[in-house]
């Protein structure tokens, strides 16, 4: 499904572009592989921005969406996210790591929306729910 045939409101299209924005800021010096993310916050008004930061043992590499979410932690805010979008070089667009989705099911409720996007457009809306149905949320108290 293509923007042009998507229906996004208005939040969705200025995230959107704050998260083409976050793209453009990516250090992506190994893989020349540029993503950028950013979140709205659920009834707030207030949106995080993060772009993946490679480094040279790669282990330390952090994505765009991690960032995002991080950054949105380290201002005070742990509700749950409304929506995300995240914007690659690639067509078509992808979404997040496994990684990412892992960190994600900490701020994330299952219907929360996920566009992939680039450059261009938004191509894709999926459900947290429906790329990662079984997550790991919890830790038994014994085993």
């Amino acid at each position: 499904m293509y923007y042009s045939s998507m229906i996004v409101d208005k939040e969705v299209l200025e995230t959107y572009e704050q998260a083409k924005k976050a793209q453009r800021n990516a250090y992506a010096p190994y893989s020349k592989f540029h993503v950028g993310a950013a979140l709205k916050i659920k009834q707030k008004q207030l949106r995080f921005t993060g772009c993946n930061v490679e480094n040279a043992s790669f282990g330390a590499t952090v994505c765009a969406e991690r960032v995002a979410i991080m950054s949105s932690v380290a201002s005070g805010n742990k509700e749950d996210i409304d929506f995300i979008v995240v914007v690659t070089d690639t067509d078509p667009a992808i979404g997040p790591c496994a990684l990412c989705l892992q960190v994600m099911s900490e701020f994330c409720k299952p219907d929360m929306k996920i566009y992939f996007a680039n450059q261009q457009e938004i191509q894709r809306v999926v459900t947290f729910g429906e790329l990662l149905p079984n997550r790991f949320s919890e830790i038994p108290e014994q085993i």
